[in-house]
């Protein structure tokens, strides 16, 4: 029935290999499901009901991408758009959660429709190949720099007259902060180190690290999945793996469903849509933020699925030259790219921010998974962790790093298909890659290789070569940035 449904097979994977795959994508990104909670909570919203919407949002949107377009990939609520949910839609700009819930489930619906009506499949056919293959190894920077900042492998210093802000407030050299310190904000000046070893967390992701590469090196099978288990279970006698969550019964769920009363429909009720629609003077500023929302969210999923896609074999170019052709969502690109709006919108009524495919499922791609059966693994674990959450947070984030820094060296072997000898092709591809780890945001560096795409094109006079959609969205990214930078 599996393979029948799957087309394990076709696929060259195994029942065996999908599952393991399933586990490691979902060891890699559990953690988005104790952190959204901790950010959207500052807003005022409750953290169980935010756990749960959290927890449901990503099951539906990885189910989708297993059961209706049969790919590896997996989704949840994207760090950097929680942030944005938090500190610049709520603190900065001044609505309140409600009413940015209302404006996340309009960020779906919109997605929905550029999906249906193909503007993001012009976008990907718009997408040069080189580019393409800039993102994917971009992806693997990404990707290892996450681990490696998970892992606490790196420290970073920076000097007081460089921090900018802190908890959201302007802040000069010598001045006292009163009270916890949530967010800082620096500017230049800041001075990277290596992490210290007397650090237990530290030494215990080191120590995962070479056993992932050892077992990677001599082919062991499933070895990303093993080096977790491993490593989470020699961080028991180190004091990393905390085994204390396991005498809780499972955080008390039913108090978290009486918690999602709260949050559930909140956005259209009077404190969400209708306060929205009661204040003409901020229809501008709504509609600029939905369009921050979606350009983000759109980019974010775009990038992974070329990135990865391609480099593993799960959208190959033929299928993205299939594209388009006919009506409908009929490619399994096509059908995944609507589960991550759907999966927003859906949210939105639980009570999270926008839903995007994690990059961190490329972790379960290098273990293996090559269809919607590693999705589904995923997906069945986000749903069992509402009922044993203390369960899967035992696994400490210095188990999974070294499984993303092993991903990221896997997949910066796409930087081979460019030629760095002709810089037409260089610069955009250095902008593209280095950005998207540097800026920690997969949309802001495909906006970068976008620019300097054109850039270079310009100069050489082959203006005509940049596809339209190109210019428009470069046109749109701009854009974002100006009125990011004045709100």
């Amino acid at each position: 029935m599996l393979e029948k449904f799957f087309h394990l097979k076709e696929n060259n994977t195994t029942v065996g290999t999908e599952i393991a795959a399933g586990l490691t994508t979902f060891f890699a990104m559990s953690y988005i499901i104790f952190v959204n909670p901790q950010i959207l909570a500052l807003t005022g919203m409750p953290t169980q009901a935010v756990f749960l919407a959290t927890v449901i949002s990503a099951a539906v949107g990885t189910l989708i991408l297993a059961l209706y377009a049969n790919v590896p990939y997996a989704q949840a609520p994207g760090m950097g758009l929680n942030a944005f949910f938090t500190y610049t839609v709520v603190f900065a700009l001044g609505f309140t959660w409600q009413e940015a819930l209302f404006m996340v489930f309009l960020t779906g619906v919109v997605g929905i429709l550029i999906t249906v009506t193909s503007i993001r499949k012009k976008i990907i056919h718009a997408i040069p190949e080189t580019l393409q293959h800039a993102i994917g190894g971009g992806i693997g920077v990404f990707i290892a720099y996450i681990g490696l900042k998970n892992a606490e492998l790196l420290s970073f210093t920076s000097e007081g007259q460089s921090i900018l802000s802190v908890n959201n407030e302007p802040y000069t050299a010598g001045k006292e902060i009163s009270g916890a310190v949530n967010t800082v904000v620096t500017g230049g000046g800041i001075i990277p180190d290596m992490g210290s070893f007397t650090n237990p967390y530290a030494l215990l992701a080191l120590i995962g690290l070479v056993v992932t590469i050892i077992m990677m090196v001599a082919k062991v099978k499933g070895a990303i999945l093993i080096g977790i288990i491993l490593t989470t279970v020699i961080g028991i006698p180190m004091g990393v793996t905390d085994l204390s969550g396991l005498s809780n019964p499972s955080n008390s769920i039913l108090s978290a469903f009486g918690e999602l009363g709260t949050t559930f429909g909140a956005a259209f009720g009077s404190q969400g849509l209708g306060s929205l629609l009661a204040d003409p003077s901020r229809y501008a500023l709504i509609l600029i933020t939905i369009f921050a929302f979606t350009l983000t969210d759109i980019f974010d999923t775009i990038g992974t699925f070329i990135g990865t896609g391609r480099k593993a074999g799960i959208f190959t170019l033929e299928d993205e030259k299939a594209m388009g052709k006919g009506n409908g969502l009929n490619t399994k690109m096509e059908k995944a790219l609507l589960a991550d709006t759907v999966a927003t919108s859906i949210g939105a009524v639980f009570g999270t921010s926008p839903v995007t495919t994690f990059v961190e499922s490329t972790a379960g791609i290098g273990a293996g998974g090559r269809t919607g059966l590693t999705s589904l693994t995923t997906g069945t674990l986000f749903m069992l962790t509402a009922f044993f959450s203390p369960v899967m947070s035992i696994v400490p984030g210095a188990a999974t790093a070294p499984a993303l820094i092993v991903v990221g060296i896997l997949m910066m072997s796409a930087f081979s298909e460019i030629d760095w000898n002709n810089l037409e092709e260089a610069i955009p591809a250095f902008f593209a890659s280095i950005f998207m780890g540097f800026t920690y945001s997969i949309s802001y560096g495909i906006a970068a290789g976008f620019l300097f795409y054109i850039i270079t094109k310009v100069v050489k006079g082959k203006i005509r070569v940049v596809h339209p959609v190109l210019w428009a969205t470069t046109a749109l990214f701009i854009f974002n940035f100006v009125i990011l930078g004045l709100i």
